[in-house]
């Protein structure tokens, strides 16, 4: 399987705020990850909104995976995320881990639908999504960006 896309998982709070600060001009984002996690390589990321949602609700151009140690990658990219401080992100979201990747990309656009559960589970094949997220084709991509309606892609 090509691995075209990536699908992550993003809770409702940080799907909110990151959607927030894209509608108030930041172009460049960073979606933060414990320990060193994927996706490596892929050219679109999808992003899952869990908890009551659990729909598909956006999407972007990935750019980079850049793994280091928690310290210095905040350092060097922490603007680029959605936390707010060096304190929510050491202590609220790495929970003493000492590695941190961050999944650099761009062109951050919200669906004007989001795809159900229903309709994505039938595109990617799985009833439920994995909590690593997961890679998909270009074929499954094209039929999300479709169900969300996106028209031109």
């Amino acid at each position: 399987m090509k691995q075209y896309a990536f699908i992550v998982l993003n809770f409702e709070k940080f799907w909110n705020r990151l959607c927030s600060q894209n509608r108030a001009g930041k172009t460049n984002h960073s979606f933060v990850r414990r320990g060193v996690m994927g996706p490596k390589k892929t050219e679109k990321l999808f992003f899952y909104v869990t908890g009551q949602r659990k729909d598909i609700s956006g999407y972007a151009d990935f750019v980079e995976r850049v793994t280091d140690d928690a310290t210095d990658i905040w350092e060097s990219l922490g603007h680029e995320s959605l936390l707010k401080s060096y304190a929510e992100y050491n202590n609220d979201f790495l929970q003493g881990r000492k590695k941190a990747t961050f999944v650099r990309f761009k062109n951050l656009k919200e669906f004007p639908k989001p795809v159900k559960m229903e309709a994505w589970a039938q595109i990617i094949g799985k009833q439920r999504m994995p909590q690593g997220g997961m890679y998909i084709t270009k074929k499954m991509a094209h039929q999300l960006l479709s169900a969300g309606g996106v028209d031109h892609f």
